[in-house]
This record gives structure tokens, C-alpha cells and sequence, in this order.
């Protein structure tokens, strides 16, 4: 391969891209439902690809679909580093008392969607589909962690010999997008029939243009910066990574003849790791200004496009398809399960608007965070019921862990390792903490308050 094969992929993208913004405005209902463009394009992408039309009609060169496949396992790392350069780290105090029924909330969901999974894997996907016990952790890669995390786990699924699992929690990941915003729109509706969320709340005057936040001219000089720091946490994640695994070789995994798990684990919940250690220096420093979180939203928004188009257009349709009994099971019970966190779970856990708060979570849960933003939108635009600094901050004792963190990352060479029943066995434990610490911590404070 060579250079220009590079280019040719990344302008062949950039056209997709604008093909599918063009649709956007010619089809209302794309926006009306919060079809993201980079879903659109990646879908145009594989509806332009080789899988759908053929080798011979293909538009896109051999060249540039090897391209397409190894860029999400990269740029999730540029992702996963933006997450908090540039933001204020408030002290754990602060955190717990503005999120801590939403952490409850997200952790109970996530570890529940490990739960559902792996019981579904025991229970029947591996003894009457002969699937493998990593499909257990599918629910939760595909819907929690999203497009990013699926794609940049691929390695991780072909080394544990499970390579079609990234295509599975792909698909789950795009299923969790379309149901996510189907889904919640019907449910904020059904609140606001219900009256649990009122008239001007959810009514935007659609004579207001709203205004786009710009970026100063002076920032804009200084992506070369912002992008060096970037690049600066993704070095420090790669050497804590390369650290991680140098500790296994001394200890456990002596001459590689024991338990290798640091050698399956990806960089890009690392780099966030090394993102965090950033900008804590920057802030003991007095410099914790010195990166703008606009513009490094913009960096890492424009990341995950890229990735997500690229990831959807190099989708292994016949992988569904050869296993799309299981993929439908999971699905279901994903979706089913995250339905039963947000109608059950969530009016006992929140002490206050648990709507807006539990449709957070249930966006996240579902179909990633940009979802749950979305939600928070529709539910509470003027954000009255301060829902997006509790979502914001609930980030910080949840991102690191599930959802695409350590704990993701490492789940599956856990259930490789030690089996499925064992790993169930400590989620479920997991879980059913986060449901006490939300059932009897925060619940009780909804009795005080009313």
C-alpha cells in the first residue's frame, strides 16, 4: 500500500460524507429522528461496498476499504484522549453529589447488560448456536461502548478467536443508534401525555435560530497545540500500556507461559487514562485553561465521524447474517433490559426529574453518549433540571470503567481466561451493588423531598 492510496480513501470519504449530509436536508425525517450523518455515510458506504453490490460494482478501490477497516482501531484512541483535556476535574465530592444517583443508574445498566449477556451465552447461545462465550460481552461493547469501542476491539476479538464478535457488536452498536432515538422520542412523548415533563420544556421555538458556539480565530491557530497534547496523552497511554505488560511478564505471565491479559487490552482506555494525568498537570500547574474543551470536542467529534463512518462501511454483512439468530436475541434483550432500567429502575433511584435523568442514562445505555445527550434535549432543552452537569460529570466515575473503559476493554480476555460463569458471577455482583447503593441510598431521598 502506499501514500496515495491513503489519500484516495480519505477524499473518497469526504465526498461520502457530503453525499450524506446532502440527504439530511432532502430527507426531514433524518433529522427529525437524530440519524447522525456519520451513521448515514457509513451506511451509503456499505451500500456502495463490495458486500452489497459486488466485487465488480463496487466504487471504492481494494485499496480503500483496507484503509476504511484499519482506521476505527486508531482513531478511538484520539477519541478516548479527548475525553477530559481540556475540562474542569471537579473533587469526588462535588462529582457524587451532582451524579451519583446517574452513576448508580449507568453502572447498574451497564453491568446488567454482562449479566444478560453472558446468562444468554451460557444459556443458550453457546450450547445451541455453538457461538462463543465472548458473545456475552457483545450486549455490552455494542450498545454501552458503541461503534468505537466495537471496531477498536476487533483485534482483541480475532486474537481470542472470535473475529466475527467486532461484527456482531457493530451491528448491535447501530441497532442501539436507531433504537436509542426511536425509542426515546416515543418515550418523551409518553412523559410529556403523562405530564412528567411540561409543555415548555420539551416546545423549542423553532423562530429562535439556535446558535452554534464558535471558536475563536486565536484557538483555531492553535490546533497544532491541541493536537500535540493529544498526541502527548496517547504516548503517555501507550507507555502505561507497555508498562502494564512489562509488570505481567515478571509476574504472572513469566516467560509467557502464564495468564496474558495486558497483551489483549487496547490503548484507547489508557489514553483517556493519559488524558486525565494531563490535565491534572496542566491544572496543579495553573494552566488548566491552557487547552480549549471546544475545540477539542471538535478534534474528537470529528475522530469519532470518521471512525463510525469508516467502521459501518467496512461491516461484515455475512457475518450477521450467518449468525443472525444470535444477533437477534441479544438485540431483543438488550433493548428489553435497557426499557426495564429506565420505566423501573429509574423512578425509584432518581430523587428528582428522573425522566430527563433516566433517559441520560438510557441514551447511553443503548446507543452511546451522544444519544443520551440527544434525549437530554428533547426531555429538557433549557436544562432546567441541571440533568447535563449531572451527565457531564458522571462521566468521571463512569467512562473510565464501563462504556469503552478498563473494564470493557478487559472483559473479554476475562471471560477467555477464566470462563463465563465466573465472570457472570462477579457482574452480577457488580450490578446488584450499584442497585442497592441506588434503591437505598439515593431512592430514600425522594421520600425526604416529597
Amino acid at each position: 500500500m502506499q501514500l496515495i492510496d491513503i489519500f484516495v480513501a480519505m477524499l473518497l470519504m469526504g465526498l461520502l460524507i457530503l453525499l450524506a449530509q446532502g440527504l439530511h436536508l432532502k430527507l426531514p425525517f433524518l433529522s427529525r429522528y437524530f440519524i447522525p450523518t456519520s451513521v448515514v455515510a457509513g451506511l451509503l458506504g456499505l451500500l456502495l461496498g463490495p458486500q452489497v453490490v459486488g466485487e465488480d460494482l463496487s466504487l471504492w478501490p481494494d485499496a480503500t476499504t483496507i484503509v476504511w477497516s484499519g482506521l476505527p482501531e486508531l482513531l478511538i484512541s484520539v477519541v478516548f484522549a479527548c475525553l477530559f483535556l481540556g475540562k474542569k476535574l471537579a473533587s469526588p465530592r462535588q462529582i457524587w453529589r451532582m451524579a451519583g444517583p446517574m452513576v448508580a443508574h449507568g453502572q447498574t445498566l451497564a453491568w446488567g447488560q454482562y449479566v444478560i449477556g453472558l446468562s444468554l451465552a451460557l444459556l443458550i447461545l453457546t450450547p445451541l448456536f455453538g457461538v462463543s462465550p465472548l458473545a456475552g460481552a457483545v450486549i455490552e461493547i455494542g450498545f454501552e461502548g458503541g461503534h468505537g469501542t466495537s471496531a477498536g476491539l476487533a483485534d482483541t476479538f480475532a486474537e481470542l478467536g472470535f473475529e466475527s464478535g467486532a461484527d456482531l457488536a457493530l451491528g448491535l452498536a447501530t441497532v442501539g443508534i436507531v433504537a436509542g432515538v426511536l425509542l426515546g422520542t416515543l418515550l418523551v412523548n409518553w412523559g410529556r401525555y403523562k405530564g412528567l415533563i411540561k409543555d415548555h420544556e420539551v416546545t423549542l421555538d423553532k423562530k429562535k435560530k439556535q446558535s452554534q458556539d464558535s471558536v475563536p480565530a486565536s484557538l483555531l491557530e492553535s490546533m497544532t497545540l491541541h493536537l500535540a497534547f493529544i498526541a502527548l496523552a496517547i504516548s503517555l497511554g501507550w507507555l502505561l500500556l507497555q508498562g502494564l505488560i512489562l509488570i505481567e511478564s515478571f509476574t504472572w505471565n513469566q516467560q509467557g507461559d502464564g495468564l496474558e491479559l495486558m497483551g489483549h487490552m487496547p490503548l484507547f482506555p489508557l489514553a483517556m487514562l493519559g488524558g486525565v494525568l494531563i490535565q491534572m498537570l496542566l491544572t496543579r500547574l495553573g494552566r488548566g485553561d491552557l487547552l480549549d474543551s471546544k475545540l477539542i470536542s471538535r478534534i474528537s467529534g470529528t475522530a469519532l465521524d470518521v471512525l463510525i463512518v469508516a467502521a459501518i462501511a467496512t461491516l461484515s454483512l455475512a457475518t450477521v447474517a450467518e449468525y443472525i439468530g444470535p444477533f437477534l436475541i441479544l438485540a431483543v434483550a438488550g433493548v428489553s433490559w435497557c426499557l426495564f432500567g429506565f420505566l423501573l429502575l429509574a423512578p425509584r433511584i432518581f430523587p428528582r426529574d428522573w425522566l430527563p435523568m433516566g433517559l441520560a442514562d438510557f441514551g447511553q445505555s443503548i446507543g452511546t453518549t451522544v444519544v443520551g445527550l440527544l434525549l437530554v434535549r428533547m426531555a429538557d432543552p433549557l436544562n432546567k433540571t441541571g440533568t447535563l452537569e449531572s451527565f457531564g460529570y458522571k462521566q468521571l466515575l463512569f467512562e473510565p470503567f464501563v462504556g469503552g473503559g478498563v473494564a470493557t476493554a478487559m472483559s473479554l480476555p476475562m471471560i477467555y481466561y477464566f470462563g463465563a460463569l465466573p465472570v457472570l458471577l462477579v457482574c452480577a455482583a457488580i450490578m446488584l451493588f450499584w442497585l442497592c447503593v441506588g434503591l437505598f441510598v439515593f431512592g430514600p431521598e425522594k421520600e425526604t423531598q416529597e
